[in-house]
């Protein structure tokens, strides 16, 4: 928690500080990811208006996040920086006079967060009838490259199949 208290005090005022985060995981509805490598976040907190501020500021978090086809961790870097123009009590992350800097980077992470991670560009993912991951190795599952969408068309030649 950063104390704004100067700063809404006295118009034009200007508080530059550095916060340390902390939290060790970041989570969402979609979601627990856990935090590998976190910076302190520098930021700048300005009085423009009597209640009205504007604060900006960068960090870098190093974030582990499940491949999107084999759900293998793979670590991500969000690199977050933001300028907002609040009023007091308008946010969250606003409690009267303080600033929650770590609900702050939280809100902010997720507007950087990326929309598709893959460990590797050629990842083969799981197979979709027993789970195995395939960049481990293949599996005796019978293999149909047919589109999904045509699975009931699969279902009918299957039946003639038995006739």
């Amino acid at each position: 928690m950063i104390d704004l208290t100067e700063v809404i005090l006295n118009e034009g005022k200007v508080l530059d500080c550095e916060a340390e985060l902390g939290f060790d995981s970041l989570s969402y509805k979609f979601g627990t990811f856990k935090i590998l490598e976190k910076n302190p976040v520098s930021i700048r907190i300005e009085n423009v208006e009597g209640k009205k501020l504007i604060l900006s500021g960068t960090t870098i978090l190093d974030v582990e996040i499940p491949c999107a086809r084999c759900l293998e961790p793979v670590g991500r870097r969000l690199n977050i920086q933001f300028e907002l123009e609040t009023e007091l009590n308008e946010r969250e992350y606003i409690d009267g006079y303080n600033l929650d800097v770590d609900q702050l980077v939280h809100d902010e992470a997720l507007l950087v967060w990326p929309e598709s991670v893959l460990c590797r560009e050629d990842c083969k993912g799981l197979c979709s009838t027993c789970g195995q991951n395939l960049n481990d190795g293949s599996c005796d599952c019978e293999r149909t490259d047919l589109d999904p969408r045509m699975a009931k068309i699969l279902d009918i030649f299957s039946n003639f199949k038995e006739v």
